[in-house]
């Protein structure tokens, strides 16, 4: 049986299939040991309802033609341990945006995804939260370092001098009312009040963020960065590209995640 995290020595020259599920899009790419795509990046929309058998096969018929590789290093929109979903908003959802379901809640809550995919593809499969992946690409290793990721929902990430620290989802935090940093921050909002008002509450989010974790570095990436600027993120704050959720599937074997 193929282990979800097999402990090996890897070849200098080796190929990681860095993976990157979001609650709007899959993606995919093949990437080398300096963190270099090297294949073309291929997409496909993630499916709604999407139980964790119809998104294992999804992504395993996304990257069938990708597993001439030594490894695979999974991003995923939720917390994860040990390979073991624990939750997961966005796909717990029968439509994109929708209400979450308890039905789905059920089936996804445990379900040991990273022994499910390394078994699809036969190679030694670790799987992450995603923003702990994307931090992976872009952490400097000097001091506290915050990785806000804003997609769908939004996601965190935390580094000191480049340890990546155990993931908690910070965002299922109280922000506003009745709303979390994830509802309130999340897509759908950002649709329905404007980005202007959107990026307001950004503001305040990575203000509160500070104010709790006193990070010397920001990193803020994910589908909807593109519409921050500068003067959003504030003076320790930088946009990172969202390919940093791919490329960040190398350096996480050298981490303890």
């Amino acid at each position: 049986m193929t282990k979800a995290h097999t402990e090996t020595t890897w070849p200098a020259d080796v190929r990681t299939l860095s993976i990157d599920i979001g609650g709007s899009g899959i993606k995919a790419s093949i990437v080398n040991a300096q963190a270099v795509m090297v294949s073309d990046r291929v997409r496909v929309d993630t499916p709604y309802p999407c139980p964790p058998e119809l998104l294992v096969e999804t992504v395993t018929e996304l990257v069938s033609d990708m597993l001439d590789v030594n490894r695979v290093s999974v991003g995923f929109p939720g917390l994860v341990r040990h390979g073991h979903v624990l939750e997961v908003p966005s796909l717990t959802r029968l439509e994109y945006g929708g209400e979450r379901d308890p039905g789905m809640m059920a089936r996804w809550n445990g379900f040991d995804l990273g022994h499910a995919l390394a078994k699809a593809f036969e190679l030694p499969t670790k799987v992450v939260n995603d923003a702990d992946m994307q931090g992976c690409a872009v952490v400097r290793g000097d001091g506290v370092e915050f990785v806000l990721t804003l997609g769908t929902g939004v996601g965190t990430a935390l580094f000191s001098d480049g340890v990546l620290l155990p993931h908690f989802e910070l965002s299922h935090g109280p922000f506003m009312k009745d709303m979390s940093f994830d509802i309130a921050l999340g897509n759908a909002q950002r649709k329905e009040i404007g980005n202007k008002r959107w990026a307001k509450r950004v503001r305040s989010a990575i203000q509160a963020f500070d104010d709790m974790y006193f990070f010397d570095h920001l990193y803020v990436g994910g589908g909807n960065a593109k519409h921050l600027d500068e003067s959003d993120i504030g003076p320790k704050g930088e946009v990172v590209p969202n390919t940093s959720g791919i490329l960040g599937g190398v350096r996480v074997w050298d981490l303890d995640a």
